[in-house]
């Protein structure tokens, strides 16, 4: 049987979203004979503020063949080699989840068996001496990765820190410039087919009709299409993600720009802080169960480190995901399928997945079910286990001082994650998945940097001296902080990549 192409895709709304699926389409469809629509309105806007993201990013644009130094120069970014979380397992805390490993094995133990028994036995150096982003990034340093795997510099990946709105307009010139048609207008109505019940066409506020075979709802949290329209349901995660409300607002860099994100544990959240090239970007994420948006606000100014920039703004959220992510012909792609807070810069990424996937899964206009249902486990699965990560964070902490941490200390947690966390404390064993974008080395900083530390651990490791395998153990960490230290200054490294473009 003869499958049917697909002739036309129209794109609901822009934003970070929007722009990264059109300039996606633009390039792998090239030479097809497929339109691309894009439909947004400049009254709508979009959340966009300053943006974090995970390494992926680097993958998605080196697939549109980006140039590094001139995609940084056009989105004020910086580099960034993790996030730094404080006051999270206590009060007065501070580690950071590094793009990289720690340490390395010694006669095939894995390295976290090996300094848990340091430890136990009261001569451990701190865990992330052995992670070299880690040294770099306290130093204010960064150098790209090596190639060669022998190299120390080879032990770690980096991501980037940008203008959410400038990352769009250039996506946007690079989408139109392959061929998408963009046009101005809101969505007003919703057209369904009345036997198939999928999406014929939208209406704009100003009468004009688009048709197309296969939609895309990138419309943000009011999901014009996939629940406005085909009612697909929402799983809310709320009573593990208890933050419901974000305040936004930039300020100037007060000195050295950090190779990093930072989060820093409040009485009822959290806050952010984004280093750009022009300006930082700050914020606050936060339970409105436990604090009023007023007091909220004033939290995040009293962390600023310079004067506002501009006046704050305030968001709302629901934690979750759509039930379905592809219906009929329609696919949600961003915040239109789903929000997991930012803690972990992952907002970008899973747009990055549901495009990847998109794409894999391309369809005809057969719509062959088993497209929208593989595409729909895979991005559930993303989804839930970005969420057991990020409530990790909340749940493995000792804090009691406020009643927002009593409540995340103590509070039921997911069974995926109840196991994972029961073997890491039982045994160190950290449970590895094929589909999951957080691998061992972010679960081991999350862990032992909120002191969940593994009651015993590999058998192996508990052979050899004990005064040899620390000797071995300080020798690494000193290598690790040498080499942190013939690294280039990152701020010296920001003037030569703008330079450069």
């Amino acid at each position: 049987m003869r499958q049917s192409a697909i002739q036309s895709v129209a794109i609901i709304g822009g934003g970070t979203a929007g722009w990264m699926t059109a300039a996606a389409l633009a390039h792998k469809l090239a030479g097809l004979p497929i339109s691309v629509t894009l439909v947004e309105s400049e009254e709508i806007g979009t959340v966009g503020v300053g943006e974090a993201t995970v390494p992926h990013i680097r993958h998605f644009n080196a697939s549109l063949g980006f140039d590094e130094a001139d995609f940084m120069a056009r989105t004020n970014a910086t580099f960034k080699l993790g996030i730094e979380f404080r006051n999270w397992g206590r009060i007065g805390d501070s580690y950071i989840h590094p793009f990289g490993a720690f340490g390395r094995d010694i006669d095939g133990v894995p390295f976290h068996h090996l300094w848990a028994r340091l430890r136990r036995d009261g001569a451990a150096p701190a865990f992330d001496s052995f992670s070299l982003p880690v040294q770099a990034a306290r130093m204010g340093r960064f150098a790209h990765p090596a190639d060669d795997p022998a190299s120390p510099f080879s032990t770690y990946s980096y991501a980037y820190q940008f203008d959410a709105g400038l990352y769009a307009a250039y996506l946007r010139a690079f989408a139109e410039a392959r061929g998408t048609r963009r046009i101005e207008g809101k969505v007003v109505d919703t057209a369904l087919d009345a036997q198939t019940g999928f999406i014929e066409a939208v209406t704009l506020d100003g009468g004009k009709r688009i048709a197309a075979d296969l939609f895309i709802d990138c419309s943000g949290f009011r999901g014009l299409l996939i629940e406005q329209a085909l009612k697909a349901g929402y799983q809310e995660w709320t009573h593990w993600l208890p933050c419901d409300r974000a305040i936004a607002v930039p300020c100037a860099n007060a000195g050295p720009i950090a190779p990093l994100t930072r989060s820093t544990a409040l009485d009822a959240g959290w806050a952010w802080r984004i280093p750009l090239r022009h300006r930082a970007g700050n914020g606050h994420v936060y339970s409105s169960a436990f604090i009023d948006d007023d007091r909220a606000e004033q939290a995040v100014l009293a962390q600023l480190e310079a004067p506002p920039l501009a006046d704050s703004r305030r968001l709302r959220f629901t934690t979750g995901k759509r039930r379905r992510q592809w219906i009929g012909n329609c696919v949600a792609i961003g915040l239109s399928s789903g929000f997991l807070e930012p803690l972990e810069s992952t907002s970008i990424h899973l747009i990055q997945l549901a495009i990847t996937h998109l794409i894999e899964l391309f369809p005809t206009t057969d719509w062959d079910p088993m497209d929208a249902a593989e595409f729909n486990r895979v991005m559930a699965l993303e989804y839930e286990r970005v969420r057991d990560f990020l409530i990790l964070h909340y749940h493995a902490t000792e804090r009691d001082d406020t009643p927002f941490w009593t409540h995340c200390r103590t509070m039921e947690i997911p069974d995926s994650l109840a196991h994972k966390l029961a073997l890491f404390r039982e045994r160190g064993v950290v449970v590895n998945y094929r589909e999951g974008m957080f691998l061992e080395p972010s679960w081991l900083a999350v862990y032992l940097g909120q002191r969940v530390i593994p009651r015993r651990g590999d058998p192996l490791a508990e052979r050899g001296d004990s005064a040899e395998l620390e000797a071995r153990a300080v020798a690494m960490a000193a290598d690790y902080r040498r080499a942190a230290e013939r690294l280039p200054l990152h701020q010296s490294l920001l003037a030569n990549v703008a330079a450069a473009a």
